[in-house]
């Protein structure tokens, strides 16, 4: 792959898209059920819960990842638990570092979204459904899931273009192993301190280019999705 008439070191980028794509998968998994139960709630613990699940936007990510690291140390009561289970490896410095500090960094990249789509979601339409003796997984996906798409999708797309942007977490996380942790902000970083600029400019331009993209794509979705657009 060449840019700017030099070639591009893919690697980075594969284990951007890599550790992004996983990432996304795992929050959309685990990020439902928290919106849900968030959207639910009307207790007035809602507000801690709320404000916990959205601390990785205001909270620095060299404070995040230094606790990362704190808890997920080989030495660690998580990794001691796990290790009762037959696991032998580490949480950090290594791919599962970068995706468990990804996770924790974007989730509220994906709850949030998906929160709000739950919230909007009209309630004759859900109660007609539980009217008609539905279980509520049969309501969840043929009801629900269908009204929130617009939620999903940008919830989705954010948490994945989060997190290909990524720094302080993952290279708290990560480290910079060349070939294993280096992601393309890492590279980015890399280039700059050993004065490479070319190889610099060449990621940041494509960096460049895939968050106007992404945010392109946003505000189309949800144009295109708005009521009375169907």
């Amino acid at each position: 792959m060449s840019l700017l008439d030099s070639a591009v070191d893919t690697a980075p980028i594969l284990l951007t898209l890599e550790v992004a794509a996983i990432s996304t998968a795992i929050l959309l998994l685990i990020g439902t059920p928290i919106a849900w139960w968030l959207a639910n709630m009307r207790s007035n613990a809602r507000i801690f819960f709320e404000a916990l699940v959205s601390l990785p936007l205001v909270l620095p990510p060299t404070v995040l990842g230094f606790y990362l690291i704190i808890a997920l140390n080989p030495n660690g009561e998580i990794t001691q638990f796990l290790r009762l289970f037959g696991f032998t490896g580490q949480l950090t410095f290594n791919k599962t570092g970068l995706v468990i500090g990804s996770v924790i960094y974007s989730l509220p990249f994906t709850v949030q979204p998906i929160m709000a789509a739950f919230e909007a979601l009209p309630t004759q339409v859900v109660d007609a459904a539980r009217t008609m003796r539905a279980s509520f997984l049969d309501r969840f996906f043929t009801v629900i899931v269908p009204l929130a798409r617009q939620g999903f999708l940008v919830g989705a797309v954010l948490t994945f273009a989060h997190t290909v942007g990524e720094f302080g977490v993952v290279l708290m996380v990560g480290g910079n192993i060349e070939g294993q942790t280096r992601t393309v902000s890492i590279a980015i970083f890399d280039h700059v301190e050993s004065f490479e600029y070319a190889a610099a400019h060449q990621l940041s331009l494509l960096m460049l280019l895939f968050s106007v993209l992404v945010l392109m794509f946003v505000y189309a979705l949800n144009r295109k999705l708005q009521p009375g657009r169907d």
